[in-house]
């Protein structure tokens, strides 16, 4: 547009300055007051022509600033889906890492049960061995003391038995909390074991849908994409189901249904068709490559599947769509700015490719500083309107104001007319001959009368006779 008007503004100098030298060799003496008039035109128009300069000059710089302003984000993005990368692999690892350490608690289960079984098969067979050794020395003794000495053998018996009673009771005591103990001790492991199984298959669960999101899914990746182009379209300064619209539907000339995913509302009821288009396996697949013949393949691959996009986008004959009013073309949006830089420096002819088939491609980037182009002619034009709205309310009110200041006028003369009307009536009230007087002579002659006139109206009568 500032193009356009700087282009106008050159013409009109060079017809300017045509117009003068045809007037200057014509009739220079004559109409020398014109030619003047013309240089000042010329004058003003080199004014304008600066000030337009100098703007244009201010909004490039404006623009400069906002490019390096969005390589920055571009950057800080590419850098957070390194991170992302980096933190799938993290959980990988720590993923083999917690495999490890549930097969080594549950080899070290396996043993414990094992030690605890054997240990139990040693206390029975300690049971089983004192209380043959004990039934052998009561027989010994028995068979060795008469029965005068049964009781105090008895006695003694006890004295040399109770000590070992106590000592196994107190063994087996040990033995039993040993096996309390170790049980829960077992418990706990295995209350550890599953919650480690289960902290596992949830890592295993959240690795897999991430790996799915970034490289898998085809519906993950469009949706993905969608994301970062309302983010976009929130950051460029367009309202939301004012001057773009989400998920919106149409048919074509062929009465086909169509859904592209942004609309974008331009003055003067016109529009822009905006689809997202994700082309990331191959690239993520070029990006991991580890040789040059690698990367090659991949980078082939990625281009064949930003192609296979326009080629689809181009069939679906968005720009006919029968209540838009959109150029015959349509954006394809690549969200990842490296991928499409990527595809653009392979592809010379890639840019061609897509406007032979009606599409323009955009990255993050260019269709953030084209919308705010579009949020800037919407700011203007609302402004516009609301000039034209504001003079058109100016007229009405001084309408308003005409009217109000006329009947005002009248009002004035009405007061104007009464007044008069009413010096003329008080005129004849008073003075010589007025009716106070002579309603006063006929008081003064005798008339009855309960009230008198006010004595200011008598005063002034006497001094008038």
């Amino acid at each position: 547009m500032i193009l356009y008007l700087i282009i106008g503004l050159l013409a009109g100098l060079i017809a300017g300055f045509f117009i003068g030298k045809s007037i200057s060799g014509n009739a220079q003496n004559d109409n020398s007051s014109i030619l003047d008039d013309y240089k000042n035109q010329i004058r003003e128009m080199e004014q304008k022509l600066t000030q337009l300069t100098e703007k244009s000059q201010t909004e490039i710089k404006a623009l400069t600033e906002e490019n390096g302003q969005l390589k920055g984000r571009i950057e800080n993005s590419l850098k957070v889906f390194e991170e992302q990368k980096e933190e799938l692999q993290k959980t990988k690892t720590e993923k083999d890492q917690l495999l490890t350490k549930y097969s080594q608690a549950e080899a070290t289960l396996k043993a414990l049960e094992q030690q605890l079984d054997e240990q139990k098969k040693q206390v029975e067979e300690i049971n089983k061995k004192f209380q043959m050794e004990f039934e052998n020395i009561a027989n010994k003794i028995l068979k060795q003391n008469t029965e005068e000495f049964v009781d105090t053998n008895r006695k003694k018996l006890d004295e040399i038995l109770q000590p070992l009673k106590e000592n196994i009771h107190r063994f087996e005591e040990k033995v039993e909390k040993k096996f309390i103990d170790e049980t829960k001790q077992r418990s706990q492991l295995v209350e550890q074991l599953q919650a480690l199984k289960t902290l596992n298959e949830n890592l295993s669960k959240e690795a897999s849908n991430l790996t799915e999101a970034l490289k898998g899914s085809n519906k993950m990746q469009g949706n993905w994409g969608e994301l970062i182009l309302e983010r976009i379209l929130e950051d460029s300064g367009l309202i939301k189901d004012e001057e773009y619209f989400t998920q919106y539907t149409d048919k074509n000339q062929e009465d086909k249904q169509i859904k592209p995913d942004i609309v974008v509302k331009l003055p003067e009821d016109k529009h822009i068709i905006i689809d997202a288009k994700v082309s990331l396996i191959a690239y993520e697949k070029y990006v991991a490559a580890e040789n040059e013949e690698e990367q090659k393949r991949y980078l082939k691959q990625h281009i064949e599947s930003v192609k296979q996009h326009i080629k689809g986008l181009s069939e679906k004959d968005y720009f006919s769509a029968k209540n838009l009013n959109s150029p015959e073309f349509v954006l394809l949006f690549m969200p990842i700015e490296s991928s499409f830089s990527i595809a653009i420096r392979a592809d010379n002819e890639l840019f061609q490719y897509a406007w032979d088939r009606k599409i323009i491609i955009v990255s993050p980037t260019t269709l953030l500083a084209t919308l705010r182009t579009i949020a800037s002619v919407w700011k203007h034009e609302k402004q516009t309107r609301n000039a034209i709205q504001i003079a058109e309310e100016a007229g009405k009110l001084y309408d308003k104001f005409y009217g109000f200041v006329s009947d005002l006028e009248k009002i004035e003369k009405n007061i104007d007319s009464a007044k008069k009307s009413y010096n003329d009536a008080f005129t004849k009230l008073k003075g010589r001959g007025g009716l106070i007087s002579r309603t006063e002579k006929l008081k003064k002659m005798g008339a009855k009368a309960n009230k008198s006139l006010p004595t200011n109206l008598l005063d002034e009568h006497t001094d008038e006779d």
